[in-house]
């Protein structure tokens, strides 16, 4: 009979999380450790930071290697202290390391000579693709979707450029993306405009 969840001890949360039991792996950055990652987060990134976007960072990091960071786990604290100890390290060097994207509207945002279609419907489409981006209220996705969807920057580049792999690129996208579309939606789904 399995063990319910939140009776799990610290060794058997990291031996879950380590084989990957989606159940506990959400229960344990989803629920019991939001608060604490909420608070270091506060503290590192004032600004606001999206909690999502550094928790999935946070997960690859601690699943490199096969796990050999969650492996360090000895207990010789709780499974909480080790973790804000970890998750403030990493936090830090994701905000020095400039991973957190903050705008930078010295690039350009696309390349006006691209000869294919109606120069002046291509202008007006682009014109609204910028529009809508703006209203993306995560700067880091704001980012993501200028790049991608404006400047057709290659996903290596801009894994390369936001200091990220490339699955954590491809997530990061995926949400960028979903928010992009909700707001394409909002604005054009009535048909007023």
């Amino acid at each position: 009979m399995k063990k319910p969840i939140a009776m799990l001890s610290d060794t058997a949360i990291i031996a879950a999380l380590l084989s990957r039991d989606e159940e506990v792996t959400h229960m344990f950055f989803h629920v019991w450790c939001r608060p604490l990652l909420l608070s270091l987060m506060g503290k590192v990134f004032p600004g606001g930071a999206d909690y999502d976007e550094l928790v999935s960072e946070l997960y690859l990091h601690l699943m490199e290697e096969e796990g050999r960071r969650l492996r360090t786990f000895k207990g010789r604290s709780s499974l909480f202290q080790w973790l804000k100890c970890v998750a403030t390290r990493f936090f830090i060097e994701r905000r020095d390391g400039g991973a957190v994207i903050e705008e930078r509207s010295h690039e350009p945002l696309y390349n006006e000579t691209d000869p294919s279609g109606d120069p002046g419907e291509r202008e007006y489409l682009e014109e609204d693709v910028k529009r809508l981006i703006a209203l993306v209220p995560n700067l880091r996705y704001r980012h993501i979707l200028k790049r991608i969807l404006l400047d057709d920057a290659s996903y290596e580049d801009l894994s390369e450029e936001l200091g990220t792999t490339l699955p954590n690129l491809y997530n990061l996208k995926k949400r960028a993306m979903a928010a992009f579309t909700a707001i394409a939606i909002r604005e054009y789904g009535n048909g007023k405009n």
